[in-house]
C-alpha cells in the first residue's frame, strides 16, 4: 500500500485494487485496506466513502468505538487537508459519539439529564444500534425516568414492552418498566434553551443541531453533545473539536487521566483557551465556509453526472 501510494501509477494502483477487492484470487481482503490505499493515494473523497462504510459495519456489529475512531481519524485527516467532511461521515460520528459521552456524562459529571438527552438522541435512531436496541432503549427509559423527563420514558417503555422486545430486557428492569407503563407520568419540562451560534437572537433547545433561521447545522460539544454557544466555546488543543468551556474544564478535571472525550488524548489544563465572543465567530465562520465549499463541490459532481 504504501509503495502504491508513493508510485502514484495506475498499473500498479489498479493491480493492488483488484488483488484487495478479491479480483485475483476470489478472496476480497479487509475494507481497511482499500481505506488506506485510498489514504496512500491522497484520494481523500473514495477514502471518506470507505470509512462510512466500514464504520456503519462495525457499528451494526455493537462495535461502537471501533467505528468512533474509524470516522474520527478520517475526519481528523481530512480536516488537516483543508477538505470538507462528508454529511454522511460527521452526522455518524456525531451520533456515535453522542452515544459514547452518555457513560461519562452520567458516571463522572453526575448529570443524568444530559445523559438522558442524548439517550433520546441516540433512540431516534435506534435502527442504526441493531446489536443493542433492547439494552438502548431500556437505559434510555431509565434515565429518562430518573431526570424527570417522565413522557419520553413512558413512550419509550412502551415500545419495549412490545412483544418482540419484551423478552429480551434484562430481569432487574422488568417490573421498573412495567409500573411506568401501567401507571403513567407524562409530566415533562420543556428542553433548555441557548442561543444559536449563527443567530444570537433566536433560541434553540440545546441539544438541536441545526439554526431554526439559518438551516446551518450547528457544530457541537464533545463534551455534553449540545450545540455550542458563542459566549462559552473552546477547542480541544489536540483535536481541534469544539467544546463548551465551561464543561470542558469540568470534565478534564474529573478525570484521572485528563484525556479528551473525542480524541482521547492527555490534555494539559492549562492548554485549554477559551474563544472571546469575537474570536467565537471567527472560527464558526470558518467552519461555515468550509462546509458550504464541500457542499458546492458536491453539487458540481452531480450536476456533471447528470
Amino acid at each position: 500500500i504504501e509503495v502504491v501510494g508513493k508510485a502514484r501509477t495506475e498499473q500498479l494502483t489498479h493491480t493492488l485494487i483488484d488483488f484487495l477487492m478479491g479480483e485475483t484470487d476470489g478472496v476480497p481482503k479487509d475494507p481497511n485496506y482499500i481505506f488506506r490505499l485510498y489514504m496512500a493515494l491522497g484520494n481523500y473523497p473514495q477514502a471518506a466513502k470507505t470509512a462510512v462504510i466500514i464504520a456503519r459495519q462495525e457499528q451494526e456489529l455493537g462495535n461502537y468505538r471501533a467505528a468512533h475512531q474509524m470516522l474520527f481519524d478520517t475526519h481528523r485527516e481530512l480536516t488537516a487537508n483543508n477538505i470538507a467532511v462528508p454529511n454522511d461521515l460527521s452526522q455518524g460520528l456525531m451520533l456515535l459519539h453522542s452515544y459514547i459521552i452518555v457513560k461519562p456524562l452520567v458516571k463522572q459529571l453526575n448529570d443524568h439529564l444530559a445523559g438522558a438527552r442524548m439517550l433520546l438522541r441516540v433512540a431516534k435512531n435506534i435502527s442504526k444500534f441493531p446489536s443493542h436496541v433492547v439494552p438502548i432503549l431500556t437505559t434510555t427509559v431509565i434515565e429518562c425516568h430518573r431526570s424527570g423527563l417522565k413522557k419520553s420514558a413512558f413512550e419509550h417503555a412502551c415500545t419495549i414492552m412490545q412483544p418482540e422486545n419484551r423478552t429480551q430486557v434484562a430481569p432487574d428492569y422488568v417490573k421498573k418498566i412495567e409500573h411506568i407503563v401501567r401507571k403513567p407520568d407524562k409530566a415533562e419540562e420543556e428542553e433548555a434553551m441557548s442561543p444559536s451560534p449563527y443567530d444570537p437572537a433566536t433560541l434553540v433547545p440545546v441539544t438541536v443541531l441545526e439554526c431554526p433561521t439559518t438551516k446551518n447545522i450547528i457544530p457541537y460539544c464533545i463534551v455534553t453533545g449540545r450545540h455550542i454557544v458563542l459566549h462559552d466555546l473552546c477547542v480541544c488543543p489536540s483535536c481541534g473539536f469544539p467544546a463548551l468551556d465551561s464543561y470542558f474544564r469540568k470534565f478534564i478535571d474529573s478525570t484521572e487521566d485528563k484525556t479528551c472525550p473525542m480524541c482521547t488524548q492527555t490534555i494539559n489544563p492549562e492548554a485549554i483557551k477559551k474563544f472571546s465572543e469575537e474570536d467565537a465567530a471567527a472560527w464558526l465562520k470558518k467552519q461555515r465556509e468550509r462546509a458550504a465549499k464541500g457542499e458546492a463541490k458536491k453539487s458540481a459532481e452531480q450536476q456533471a453526472v447528470r
